[in-house]
């Protein structure tokens, strides 16, 4: 026998298998995308080459330090990342369920979320978009209910 002694949680977040009534609920894990632009503490934003208004700054582990947005993407090129970054930063385990997720993107009325592991470490990103359409999907292969949503 062994005991894993992260947890419940660590082991769930860590994507292994569980069993139990919500063992095949729909995970967050399931919709996460995985390309997200990344940078690193010490360098300028006149180093970064973004398609996208984010940018998820990262230390020599792969931790999440922070991001950028914005505003500081529109910083001085000259101005290293760790100047104007947001260290505030939420992140999110890939054992939340999609309905979970959906429920807070849509109060809070924020259209993405990160995703990380249990050390912190990026995985990727899901919308709010991604987990409306996943849950959707879902719906249609289930009986009953799955989100109520309003204001799409």
């Amino acid at each position: 026998m062994y005991r894993y002694a992260a947890g419940k949680v660590d082991w769930l977040s860590a994507g292994l298998p569980s069993e139990g009534e919500l063992a095949n609920e729909l995970r967050i894990r399931d919709i996460v995308n995985r390309q997200i632009a990344t940078c690193r503490l010490g360098q300028r934003i006149g180093e970064l080459h973004l398609e996208d208004d984010l940018c998820v700054v990262l230390n020599e582990a792969e931790i999440i330090m922070g991001d950028l947005r914005d505003k500081a993407l529109r910083a001085d090129p000259s101005t290293p990342v760790e100047q104007v970054m947001d260290p505030g930063v939420s992140t999110y385990r890939p054992n939340i369920s999609v309905r979970e997720i959906a429920h807070h993107l849509l109060e809070s009325g924020a259209q993405r979320v990160l995703v990380s592991d249990g050390e912190s470490r990026l995985i990727g990103w899901t919308s709010r978009k991604d987990a409306e359409q996943a849950l959707d999907e879902h719906r249609g292969h289930h009986d009953g209910p799955v989100l109520a949503l309003s204001g799409k």
